[in-house]
């Protein structure tokens, strides 16, 4: 059975959230701690803190999208607030 992955990054260096789509969760966060991944790679260290996994690629597209629109990101952040004060996340 295949899954799909919607999972958000914590850059250490620039305190951001970087929310992303992949099919291999665990292949893929191996290429972003070791700097493979263009879009972050200038953002190392990373901290995995959250993902969701679903069967439907369609349903984990619309869900990244979701957490990448002002609403989304809002209640992506409710809901993993203590997580992001313990990472002293600037954006709360």
């Amino acid at each position: 059975m295949c899954f799909y992955y919607v999972y958000v990054l914590f850059s250490q260096k620039d305190l951001k959230l970087y929310i992303v789509f992949s099919t291999d969760l665990k292949t893929r966060i191996h290429d972003h701690f070791h700097g493979r991944v263009r879009a972050t790679k200038n953002r190392l260290p990373l901290e995995l803190i959250h993902y969701e996994a679903f069967r439907n690629e369609h349903d984990a597209r619309i869900r990244e999208r979701f957490l990448k629109s002002g609403f989304g990101r809002n209640e992506l952040k409710k809901a993993i607030h203590n997580n992001l004060v313990d990472l002293n996340y600037k954006y709360l």
